[in-house]
C-alpha cells in the first residue's frame, strides 16, 4: 500500500447470510475493511479502484472510509475511487483479459479515469475502454450477469414447454439465435445456471430494487432464479418419474459435479439440487468429475445446510466405476470428455432398462438410443429407436405435475 500509486480491491462480496437482508444483500465487510486497511497505511494520494462486484453506490462508501480516517489523522491526502468491474468468466480468465470484450470504468475525476485508461491502452484497443460515471459502473456489472442468467433461464423456460408440445428446444434456440438482434450465445437449455456469480448478482440486484421501493422490477428479476430452481426440481423429478417412480436403493451415476467444465468450482452447481433430491428420495449416488473432489462437494452442501448421508453419496474414480451397476446416467456438466465415452461398454454394465438423461443436450441421443438406452434430454420428448420423438405419455405428465406441486424446498 505505501508503494503503490494504483490499488485495486479484488476481495469476496458474498451474499450476507444473516441479518438484514440475509440471503439478497452483498455482505459489505470486506470491502470496508479494505478502506480501513488503506487509511491505515497510505502514505500519500492514492487511486483505489473496485474490482469486485458490488451494489451500487458502494465507492461511496469507501470514500467515506477513507475521508473520515484522513480528516481524524489531520492528514490532506487525497483518494480517488474508481470502479473496475472483472468481468473475465472461469476456465477462459487469461483469454478474456488478453482480449476482453470491453474494458468498463467509471469514475468522477477524469484525470484519474485517464491513469487507469492508460494502463489497458497498452494491450487493448482504445474503442474497447469504456469510461462512465461510478454509480453507471458498479450497477453494470450486476445488470450484465442478471441479462446473461436471464437468457438461460429464459430458454429453460421454453424447453419445458417443447417437452409438452412436441417442439426441439436446439431447433428453436437455433431458429432464434440467428436473428442479430438476438444472437445464439447463452441459448443452451440446460439443468441450470450455477457459479457464484449470476444467482449471488441478481439477488443483489432484486434487494438494491426492494430498497428503492422498485417491488415490481424485484420481483422480475427474482422470476430469474426462480426458473433456474425449477429447472432443476423439473429434470430430478423427471428422472425419478422415469425409474419408476423410485430410485431409493438404485446406484445413480451422475456425470459433473462442477457447475460448468474446465473450472473445478461447485459454488450454486445443479448438481447439488440434483444429487440432493435424488438421495433424499433413496438414491445411491456416485459421481465422477475430472476436477472436483468430495470434500469440496461436501463443503457446499453444509454452507446451504444440506445433511449427506455419506453412504449415499460416492465419488468415483473414473466414470466406467461410476456407471457399472448403474440404472441410470445423469450429465450435469457439460465437460468435452463426455461426448467422448464409449457409452456401449456403459450401458453392457448397467441394470436394464438403462436410463441416460442428459442435462446439457451434449450427446449424440440417437446414437445413445440406438445402443439401447432409454434417454431424456431437454427440451424434446422421449427419443425413440426410430430416430422419431414421443410426448412423455400423460400418466408421466400427471406424475411430474403431482411431484413438481409438492414444492420440494432444497
Amino acid at each position: 500500500i505505501e508503494e503503490a500509486d494504483i490499488i485495486f480491491a479484488s476481495v469476496n462480496t458474498p451474499t450476507k447470510t444473516q441479518g438484514v437482508g440475509k440471503g439478497r444483500a452483498a455482505d459489505l465487510r470486506f470491502i470496508e475493511s479494505v478502506g480501513r486497511t488503506i487509511a491505515q497505511y497510505a502514505n500519500r494520494s492514492k487511486i483505489v479502484i473496485e474490482k469486485s462486484t458490488v451494489p451500487i453506490k458502494t465507492a461511496e462508501a469507501i470514500a467515506r472510509v477513507l475521508s473520515a480516517n484522513e480528516a481524524a489523522a489531520g492528514g490532506s491526502k487525497n483518494f480517488w475511487i474508481l470502479s473496475n468491474p472483472e468481468f473475465l468468466a472461469e476456465g477462459t480468465a487469461m483469454k478474456d483479459l488478453d482480449a476482453p470484450d470491453r474494458v468498463l470504468i467509471g469514475g468522477q475525476d477524469q484525470d484519474a479515469i485517464q491513469v487507469l485508461a492508460d494502463v489497458y491502452a497498452n494491450w487493448v484497443p482504445r474503442d474497447r475502454i469504456l469510461t462512465t460515471n461510478l454509480w453507471s459502473s458498479e450497477l453494470s456489472k450486476l445488470v450484465a450477469n442478471a441479462m446473461l442468467a436471464q437468457r438461460v433461464s429464459s430458454i429453460n423456460s421454453i424447453s419445458r414447454l417443447c417437452e409438452r408440445t412436441g417442439a426441439d428446444v436446439k431447433e428453436v434456440a437455433r431458429a432464434i439465435g440467428t436473428d442479430s438482434r438476438i444472437g445464439p450465445k447463452f441459448l443452451n437449455a440446460s439443468v441450470g445456471f450455477g457459479g457464484s456469480c449470476f444467482q449471488k448478482d441478481i439477488l443483489n440486484l432484486v434487494y438494491i430494487c426492494q430498497q428503492f421501493g422498485l417491488e415490481e422490477c424485484a420481483a422480475y428479476w427474482q422470476q430469474v432464479v426462480d426458473m433456474n430452481d425449477y429447472q432443476k426440481i423439473a429434470f430430478t423429478s423427471k428422472i425419478i418419474q422415469s425409474l419408476f417412480n423410485t430410485v431409493t436403493k438404485k446406484k445413480i451415476a451422475v456425470l459433473g459435479f462442477a457447475f460448468k467444465k474446465d473450472t473445478g468450482d461447485v459454488r450454486e452447481t445443479p448438481a447439488l439440487m440434483v444429487c440432493d433430491m435424488l438421495m433424499k428420495d433413496g438414491a445411491i449416488v456416485h459421481v465422477y468429475d475430472p476436477k472436483v473432489v468430495i470434500e469440496d462437494a461436501l463443503t457446499e452442501f453444509k454452507y446451504h445446510d444440506l445433511e449427506v448421508n455419506t453412504n449415499q453419496l460416492i465419488f468415483s474414480k473414473s466414470p466406467q466405476e461410476a456407471c457399472d451397476g448403474a440404472h441410470a446416467i445423469v450429465v450435469v456438466t457439460e465437460w468435452d470428455e463426455f461426448k467422448t465415452y464409449d457409452y456401449k461398454s456403459f450401458y453392457d454394465k448397467m441394470m436394464k432398462p438403462a436410463f441416460l438423461f442428459d442435462g446439457r443436450n451434449m450427446l449424440d441421443h440417437a446414437a445413445l438410443v440406438d445402443i439401447g438406452f432409454e434417454v431424456h434430454a431437454l427440451g424434446k420428448g422421449q427419443i425413440k429407436k426410430s430416430g422419431g420423438q414421443s410426448q412423455i405419455p400423460d400418466f408421466v405428465t400427471r406424475a411430474g405435475s403431482g411431484l413438481l406441486s409438492g414444492g420440494y424446498s432444497p
